[in-house]
């Protein structure tokens, strides 16, 4: 038997399935009622063009899958998970899945920089209060992939059903536009996004180097490299870069390569080797350790692990 929590986010599925056909009658992209609020629908598999993100973005699947490109990385992604994307980021997508008796439809926001400044200014004090170390620099990552719980699901349900009605939408809709920003952005996965704004308004020395790791960590990089990235001298680089991200350079490059396996692993493409490769290892033994020790479990256990639990939701959602 599905448990209560399992039927009850895949009520709250079907509720927004239905929510988000009525606001989106055409094909393509109605735009919502609500600044940077997009609902997609298509009746078919199709490859849509999609437009530059201007600021962060929220994107949730109702129905349907999607394949996204970003720079060379390919996600498929599916009801249960959401796409997050940084500003300024063009992506090639393509529709899956999708029939006219059960539409692809998705819904995409995009927050407010001064929303998100806020809300990340609340959930870093929050940190610093419980002795946190800070979180990580937004830039060096593009965009993110991740399971869509039944909290950020239902404040979803919440926002587009707020849409209806001028005093809902003047109302309520701000109150739930800001708890899917903080559900979003005190999750793990989107940590390295909290500082988007405040970093990019004081202004940050070594943003250069957070860039050239997005791009390079699956090379080899030492601190020199990403010296010469800021204009600064290596120790001096050094405690600047722990000052603004809580971590050394070689503890950011390590976790910026495990994170990205973790996505290779869900993906299901490559093997435990190819994926240690993938993202910079030479070794494929000390890949396994450092991600044991950042994730509690092999990458063979995590695939598993990641195997069984959509295996679990699945079967539960259709008891």
């Amino acid at each position: 038997m599905a448990t209560p929590r399992i039927v009850e986010q895949y009520l709250t599925s079907q509720h927004l399935i239905t929510e988000l056909a009525a606001h989106a009658p055409a094909e393509g992209a109605n735009i919502g009622p609500w600044p940077g609020v997009t609902i997609y629908r298509f009746s078919k598999p199709t490859a849509p063009i999609w437009e530059t993100t201007e600021a962060l973005s929220l994107c949730i699947i109702a129905q349907g899958r999607m394949a996204v490109l970003d720079r060379v990385d390919l996600r498929v992604y599916e009801p249960n998970h959401y796409l997050m994307t940084r500003r300024n980021l063009h992506f090639e997508a393509q529709i899956l899945e999708a029939s006219p008796e059960a539409p692809f439809l998705s819904f995409v926001v995009q927050i407010d920089p001064e929303l998100v400044r806020k809300v990340a200014a609340e959930l870093l004090d929050q940190g610093r209060e419980r002795g946190e170390q800070a979180a990580w620099d937004p830039n060096l990552s593009t965009c993110v992939v991740s399971t869509l719980d039944e909290e950020l699901l239902g404040s979803v349900l919440r926002f587009v059903r707020a849409l209806s009605g001028a005093s809902n939408r003047r109302v309520l809709a701000p109150l739930h536009l800001e708890e899917m920003a903080v559900r979003v952005l005190q999750r793990e996965e989107c940590a390295h996004m909290l500082h988007i704004a405040v970093q990019q308004a004081a202004g940050n020395p070594v943003a250069s180097a957070l860039t050239y790791i997005a791009a390079h960590f699956a090379k080899p990089i030492t601190v020199d490299m990403l010296a010469q990235q800021s204009n600064l001298s290596p120790s001096a680089f050094a405690r600047l870069f722990r000052d603004r991200t809580g971590q050394s350079p070689y503890q950011f490059v390590m976790e910026t390569r495990l994170n990205r396996a973790r996505e290779l692993l869900i993906e299901g493409r490559l093997g435990v080797a190819d994926v240690a490769h993938a993202v910079g290892y030479v070794s494929v033994s000390h890949f396994i350790k450092g991600f044991r020790i950042r994730f509690g479990t092999t990458p063979r256990g995590y695939t598993t692990q990641a195997l069984g639990r959509e295996f679990r939701t699945a079967g539960a959602a259709s008891e």
